[in-house]
């Protein structure tokens, strides 16, 4: 193992769930991962026909009268890499490194978001001297593509009425509340030329973007790559370059923001001094924008190939006009929560097919007259330009609950291991608590975990310190459950 790092249980299950591919819908490995560790120790285990894992670990000696405690994570993760990289989440292990005090993965996400709540609830396996009541360690699959292993849990598969959440982000906080969620797919036909087109093609990149995730990181302004492409594309034609757009493709995950994006062009050579200013001109208004903020916007202009034949003239300007009124970013911050976002929207990714241009974009709010307020706004963009509309059903919201028993224990539990109160706090990013707790009627439930920055970018990391100081608080809330 490379990770020689306190607490060490912790870290070898994190380290073992890095070596297994996990990508959201392909969770066997990792599920068949976690049965194997419950009959290695020789506790019950069972998996439901949709792939989740429940672990059911008995009391420690003296607390068997004690309320089942849930611990809940799961075990898929976002897969981003950089532009470049040749990593298949499919089949390769991660590459990770220590720097200082931080783990990292070597251009590619670290999945800690939730390998390391899942790998928390597995360690409790490997604490002899750790006391608790009776436990159930639950782990879901399909988290990041839209909660779909906790929309498919039933009733009886788990007992407890009281629940860890193991998957947020900030050490020394305690989250009573998250946002609700729908996507919004949007599917524009376009006309190709049938005539061959001689001219030149090129590739316009827009590369260097944090990304990062669309709820936790959204209230930053972060710069999304996909309008970056648009305005540069746009930018070009106000200069009088002519050109035939092939494709438009930017973005890979609904639930990340757009880092990176691309368009290919037939566009003659006398245009690309004119369309190296304009992009040079975004560029410079882009870093100017987002200073201090995202300080890495590049846009670059070299020769590609086409996958497509050119766009016809009418459907390019159709769907540049659509492109560039989609909205992203915060649209509302709560009135009864200071700092914390209501409403956004992420324009996620753009994919060119053969006949057709699809967007993904992203909906959330903790307010769900407002979720569907916004997710209507976007669609109606996509009437208006002519587009096919498909929306997802959504999840909901979990709404805080200020005097939750669990909610004041871990207070409590937090103060006297950390000498401080933890904050209290709501997230904009959805969690699975809102559908279990819809599905479990009085389901009482608080979120814990360490320190992670960047997640559902290949900039991912998580704090070593804070790993430490997340599993002796928990260790001790169980103990003071029990």
């Amino acid at each position: 193992m490379m990770l020689e790092l306190e607490p060490k249980h912790v870290w070898r299950h994190f380290e073992a769930l890095t070596q297994i591919p996990r990508p959201s819908g392909r969770e066997k490995a990792a599920a068949d991962y976690v049965i194997s560790v419950a009959k290695e120790k020789g506790v019950e285990w069972e998996q439901s026909e949709v792939g989740n894992v429940v672990i059911r670990v008995p009391a420690t000696p003296g607390h068997e009268k004690a309320p089942i405690t849930v611990l809940q994570g799961h075990l898929d993760m976002v897969c981003e890499k950089n532009s470049g990289s040749l990593h298949d989440f499919n089949k390769d292990p991660l590459t990770l490194r220590v720097e200082g005090n931080v783990v990292k993965a070597s251009g590619t996400t670290l999945g800690a978001d939730n390998g390391l709540g899942v790998a928390m609830g597995l360690a409790l396996l490997d604490e002899p001297g750790a006391a608790h009541g009776p436990l159930e360690l639950l782990f879901t699959v399909d988290e990041e593509r839209g909660l779909n292993g906790a929309n498919g849990l039933t009733s009886g598969f788990i007992k407890g009425r009281r629940m860890l959440n193991l998957d947020t982000e900030e050490d020394g906080s305690v989250y009573v509340g998250c946002a609700g969620g729908q996507d919004t797919v949007m599917t524009l036909r376009v006309g190709r030329s049938k005539a061959a087109d001689e001219r030149p093609v090129y590739k316009l990149s827009i590369t260097g973007l944090r990304g990062g995730h669309s709820g936790v990181d959204i209230h930053e302004g972060r710069g999304n790559a996909n309008r970056y492409l648009v305005r540069a594309l746009q930018a070009m034609e106000r200069r009088g370059v002519s050109f035939a757009l092939a494709s438009v493709d930017g973005g890979s995950k609904r639930n990340a923001i757009a880092r990176e994006a691309f368009a290919t062009f037939h566009m003659a050579k006398e245009f690309l001094g004119a369309a190296k200013d304009a992009a040079c001109d975004v560029q410079a208004s882009g870093r100017l924008e987002l200073k201090g903020v995202d300080d890495g916007l590049n846009l670059s202009l070299e020769p590609g190939k086409a996958e497509f034949a050119p766009m016809a003239p009418a459907s390019q300007a159709k769907l540049l006009t659509f492109l560039a009124a989609i909205p992203h970013g915060y649209m509302a911050f709560s009135r009864e929560i200071p700092g914390l976002v209501e409403t956004s929207t992420n324009f996620a990714i753009i994919t060119t097919k053969k006949g057709s241009v699809e967007v993904c974009t992203s909906q959330r709010s903790s307010v769900m007259s407002q979720l569907a307020w916004a997710a209507d706004w976007v669609a109606n963009i996509g009437r208006l330009a002519g587009a096919r509309i498909a929306q997802s059903n959504g999840y909901p919201g979990w709404k805080p609950n200020l005097d939750s028993p669990i909610l004041k224990a871990a207070t409590a539990t937090f103060k006297r291991v950390q000498g401080k109160e933890p904050k209290q706090k709501a997230i904009h990013a959805g969690l699975e608590c809102g559908i279990i707790g819809d599905k479990f009627p009085g389901m009482d439930m608080v979120s814990i975990g360490p320190e992670i920055r960047n997640a559902h970018s290949p900039d991912e990391e998580v704090h070593i310190d804070s790993v430490q100081k997340t599993y002796k608080v928990l260790l001790e809330l169980l103990k003071d459950l029990a």
